[in-house]
């Protein structure tokens, strides 16, 4: 994987892009909020040799500081875009967790048209439709909830809560490392974060997957009411759902051999 970066009035973003092949498909993992391109390290082992493959570290979030808090989700989505043009990428396929699969959907919005598959990671649905107003109410405040919670306690409960496994708890903890003895920022980056999702949501607009796409989720998905939103999705799109034994919110860390089969199922539909 060959480290670039793009520029941006906000700040610069680094990203990892592999060429295997200029006319296949480019698989492009998205990591959740707080988490960096290391979450994907499973599956850029496995899919580098047999796609393209291309992961970022997002905006403000590890290589990619500093960086203004000054962008919404649109930006990110416009971000990608320019970075696939700069990069050849002509068949993106977005695997998004969590915050990745919301910039995934803003990403469909906004090239509807380029996008070539679509899978989901223990995300959710960015239609209004969804979401209480006490949860909208709840995104756009979260940041000094994140400021003030002891940072050794929310280490153990930002690492044990989002995974099953020991890998991906100790993944994840090492994740959260990068912003140790920083704690402003890391708050900064989740409630950013989140008044942007809520953002988004507001907007009201279709966010409308017309290609191939799959919805993952564990089932031991314990982050927020990610559980219901996905059987909701599923329902009312029609979009396949599979769900993950024994995985939790970032289920690709913790079943990443599942999780690889039924991305390569899909990815194979691009081919």
């Amino acid at each position: 994987m060959l480290e670039k970066t793009y520029a941006t009035s906000s700040g610069t973003i680094h990203y990892w892009l592999h060429i295997h092949d200029a006319a296949a498909a480019t698989l492009a993992f998205l990591p959740g909020l707080t988490a960096d391109h290391r979450l994907f390290d499973k599956q850029v082992e496995y899919f580098k040799d047999k796609y393209n493959v291309f992961v970022w570290d997002a905006p403000a979030h590890a290589a990619s500081w500093p960086f203004q808090f000054d962008f919404d989700l649109f930006d990110k989505a416009r971000w990608l875009h320019e970075i696939f043009q700069r990069e050849s990428v002509t068949k993106p396929v977005i695997v998004g967790q969590s915050m990745g699969g919301y910039v995934g959907q803003a990403y469909a919005q906004l090239y509807a048209g380029q996008l070539k598959g679509f899978i989901s990671i223990d995300s959710a649905p960015l239609q209004r439709k969804y979401v209480t107003g006490i949860e909208l109410w709840l995104l756009k405040r979260m940041e000094p909830v994140y400021f003030y919670y002891p940072w050794k306690a929310l280490l153990k409960s930002g690492s044990n809560g989002v995974a099953a496994s020991e890998y991906g708890r100790k993944l994840m903890h090492e994740m959260m490392m990068a912003y140790d003895g920083d704690k402003k920022r890391y708050a900064q980056i989740a409630g950013h974060g989140y008044k942007i999702l809520a953002d988004a949501l507001e907007r009201d607009l279709p966010y409308e997957i017309t290609c191939p796409a799959l919805l993952i989720c564990g089932e031991q998905d314990h982050a927020g009411s990610c559980i219901r939103y996905n059987k909701a999705w599923h329902r009312n799109t029609g979009i396949p759902l599979e769900w993950i034994k024994n995985a939790g919110h970032n289920a690709n860390t913790d079943r990443p051999e599942l999780v690889n089969r039924l991305i390569e199922r899909l990815a194979e539909q691009i081919r």
